[in-house]
């Protein structure tokens, strides 16, 4: 974080030299006193790194109104995108669903089977729905970490589609397993919950499990979530395992903005 703080502000400080130099290109120069010269190149660098040494905490300003105003853009863009996507973020037929499927409040998550933080997070998701009994949580699966993830999310997708009232306990299970989740440890798990073997391995093949993942991947992408877990809570996106406390916050923001038509 410091490093990237650092290589910030010297951004910066060269945008602020860059500007100074770009304006004396192209502005003319009004000397300061009848017969002076006008400001060359190395005296307005010289100008610059003094008042800068003199005065670094403008560095910091400046970082903190950037960071700011990009925050806010993306913001904005995100309300953009969860709105012409709606549906397809909170509704989607092929999404398994926890907590109460009729919930007037929704969190999604997207998840990978392999990620070890989204097996951190599934006590955050059972604590959730289990004090807000109005909290509908969405899986959206989003396999980016492999080929054994991509294998083992077109099971779960297969098996959800079979059995979905075991979906809840499939997902669970194999998220808890040890080791990587692959084709395999997928398909062994779903034959214990009750699946037909031969009726698993043709819904496998369904050609809209590989289109699903293509059309997530790209809303993944709108909403510039590139890792999991990562959720989408009314109109917010939140990044990363931050925790129950966090998501709880993010759920009383979305349950007050119900309520609030100007949300």
């Amino acid at each position: 974080m410091k490093k990237a703080l650092l290589l910030g502000t010297s951004g910066i400080a060269a945008a602020m030299a860059m500007v100074a130099f770009g304006y004396l290109a192209a502005a003319p120069v009004t000397a300061h006193a009848e017969g002076a010269a006008p400001l060359d190149r190395k005296q307005v660098e010289t100008i610059v790194r003094e008042y800068l040494l003199d005065n670094p905490e403008v560095l910091l300003e400046m970082q903190g109104a950037l960071e700011a105003k990009q925050k806010e853009e993306q913001r904005v863009a995100h309300l953009e995108v969860i709105k012409q996507n709606k549906d397809e973020i909170f509704n989607s037929k092929y999404d398994g669903i926890v907590g109460n499927p009729d919930g007037k409040v929704t969190i999604v998550e997207f998840y990978d089977y392999n990620c070890g933080y989204c097996k951190r997070a599934q006590a955050d998701m059972h604590a959730l729905t289990q004090e807000n009994p109005d909290l509908r949580f969405v899986l959206k699966e989003f396999p980016i970490l492999g080929p054994d993830s991509q294998k083992a999310h077109v099971v779960s997708m297969a098996f959800r589609s079979l059995m979905p009232e075991k979906y809840g306990s499939f997902h669970d299970k194999l998220m808890a397993g040890e080791g990587r989740a692959g084709e395999d440890s997928a398909i062994k798990l779903a034959l214990e919950l009750g699946a037909d073997e031969a009726k698993l391995r043709e819904a496998m093949k369904a050609p809209e499990i590989v289109e699903v993942f293509n059309r997530t991947y790209e809303l993944a992408n709108s909403l510039q979530i590139s890792g999991t877990p990562s959720y989408v809570v009314g109109n917010e996106v939140v990044f990363g395992a931050l925790g129950k406390d966090v998501l709880s916050e993010k759920i009383a923001a979305a349950k007050a903005c119900l309520a609030d038509s100007s949300c």
